[in-house]
């Protein structure tokens, strides 16, 4: 049985592409592309002879058969017009069908304009969601803004220009005025990153052009308080015998207020 390399290209500038993925590019026997005049101008510059067969989101169904027979017996390749296939581009019904028929798949991995744009941010990586294009009409879009409203963890999501403004507006209508990081063009020529708020890119991209990751600022925790009612539940445990250890404890539990906090009124009591 023979492999089906997922092989990333390069978002933008044609030198992100890794060694390896050049090397497996030059060794299979046919390369799937999601756009064959767009793959052909990479492989044209690494000087790669490897046959084409296109494979994209209106043909992805039909073709199937034809890659997966091919890769019984050859190497092949999957790329996409950019990144890795199968994250926002054809790629997942391919993959699928190849591990039915036990056909190995092996990824290459390389760019992302998902991880590029969310280091660059300023905004939280240690968790994130990634929720791909928004749906083309605002109910929809706004039904995935609504879905997501109370998430906590920064939100990655792609865009395409004509839409971009509805999409803002919507966000800020959605969202509220968050901050959020717009990459535009990311590793090509006119690359931009702009770090502020919804309400300030709206006035900002008049005219957008090009291609576009958003990274927007997960919903803030509304912070805990020490009220007046929990400094009298502190002097009730005091006066009844409870110990400041188990009192802090007991109220750190209760409220989610830092314990330090807590002790700082205890002291003060």
């Amino acid at each position: 049985m023979s492999t089906l390399y997922i092989v990333a290209t390069p978002i933008g500038n044609l030198e992100d592409i890794s060694f390896r993925a050049i090397r497996t590019l030059r060794e299979v026997t046919l390369i799937a592309a999601e756009d064959t005049r767009k793959t052909k101008r990479l492989l044209a510059h690494y000087d790669i002879k490897t046959p084409l067969t296109s494979y994209h989101e209106h043909n992805k169904l039909v073709k199937l058969d034809y890659i997966l027979n091919r890769t019984e017996n050859e190497d092949t390749a999957l790329v996409s017009n950019a990144g890795m296939p199968g994250i926002s581009d054809p790629g997942y019904e391919l993959i699928i069908a190849a591990t039915q028929r036990n056909i190995t798949v092996v990824p290459i991995p390389g760019p992302s304009a998902v991880t590029t744009a969310l280091v660059i941010s300023g905004l939280p990586t240690d968790k994130f969601i990634y929720i791909g294009f928004f749906p083309h009409k605002s109910s929809g879009r706004q039904h995935i803004l609504e879905s997501i409203s109370n998430e906590q963890n920064t939100i990655v999501a792609l865009e395409s220009p004509h839409r971009l403004p509805a999409a803002l507006n919507d966000m800020l209508l959605i969202l509220g005025d968050r901050r959020l990081t717009i990459c535009r063009e990311l590793t090509k020529i006119h690359e931009e990153v702009f770090r502020g708020t919804i309400s300030l890119a709206i006035k900002h991209f008049k005219e957008p052009r090009g291609e576009f990751t958003l990274v927007i600022e997960g919903k803030k925790q509304n912070k805990p308080k020490l009220t007046e009612e929990i400094e009298e539940r502190l002097r009730n445990m005091r006066i009844s015998g409870a110990t400041a250890k188990e009192t802090i404890a007991k109220i750190a539990e209760e409220t989610s207020l830092p314990k330090k906090e807590i002790y700082q009124a205890w002291l003060k009591q």
